[in-house]
């Protein structure tokens, strides 16, 4: 890779991979057949989910490297198909799934150059991004997921630039896609200069963002009114 590669977002998905790995390997096999915090879903659902990504976001990167269209998926509903599928397999399978992926998306990425970065992909919600969105995308999966394990991670062992980033790309989504109007201010942080518009939620910045990902609200957040964060709707 040349100029034009995103390498943030590039060192935060190697880093939040390896955070995931270190999770999954605190799990027994035993507790990934039980449920987890997202509705419906076993720890190997997480497993599956987070490999069928990886294999996923590699179909945008060889678009990118190639210009031949290859989407996500082949079909709206082959993302849920793949899932449960995976689900079913063992857990020992999944562990190395979840690891396979993840080199194949690395090296895949690794193929692509200079202005092949900024070409044009399609994501699985049908927004149209250049390929440097592709490894941002993965981020999230990764550190958050890691979260959703049994016994898994916590938000305060992201990065904080992450994190940061991360609250400003829900903030982002929220506000354009589902019209919600909030802002946030992190007591741990240094105050910014940004306007607040509607609601403003304060509190660490580690429990903005698993508030505005998953929307749990800690006792240490609170509006300025004193109040407890409003709910809200399902982010992704």
């Amino acid at each position: 890779m040349t100029d034009g590669a995103p390498t943030a977002y590039l060192r935060w998905m190697a880093e939040g991979h390896e955070y995931f790995v270190a999770c999954l390997k605190a799990v027994d096999d035993a507790d990934l057949l039980g449920p987890t915090a997202l509705p419906g879903w076993t720890g190997r659902h997480v497993l599956s989910h987070v490999g069928h990504n990886a294999r996923a976001l590699t179909r945008l990167a060889h678009w990118a490297e190639t210009g031949e269209e290859t989407p996500m998926y082949p079909s709206p509903s082959a993302r849920a198909e793949e899932i449960e599928t995976g689900a079913g397999w063992s857990t020992a399978r999944l562990r190395d799934f979840v690891v396979e992926e993840q080199d194949r998306l690395s090296d895949a990425l690794g193929r692509i150059d200079g202005e092949q970065w900024q070409a044009s992909v399609v994501t699985a919600q049908g927004r149209t991004v250049p390929a440097t969105t592709i490894p941002w995308l993965r981020c999230r999966e990764v550190w958050i997921h890691a979260c959703d394990l049994p016994g898994g991670g916590d938000f305060t062992a992201f990065p904080g630039d992450f994190t940061d980033a991360l609250i400003e790309d829900a903030l982002t989504r929220r506000r354009g896609a589902q019209s919600v109007d909030v802002s946030v201010r992190a007591t741990d942080r240094e105050p910014g200069d940004a306007t607040a518009s509607g609601t403003v939620v304060e509190g660490p910045a580690a429990d903005l963002a698993r508030w505005l990902t998953r929307g749990i609200v800690s006792p240490d957040l609170r509006t300025r009114s004193g109040a407890t964060p409003p709910e809200l709707p399902a982010w992704l």
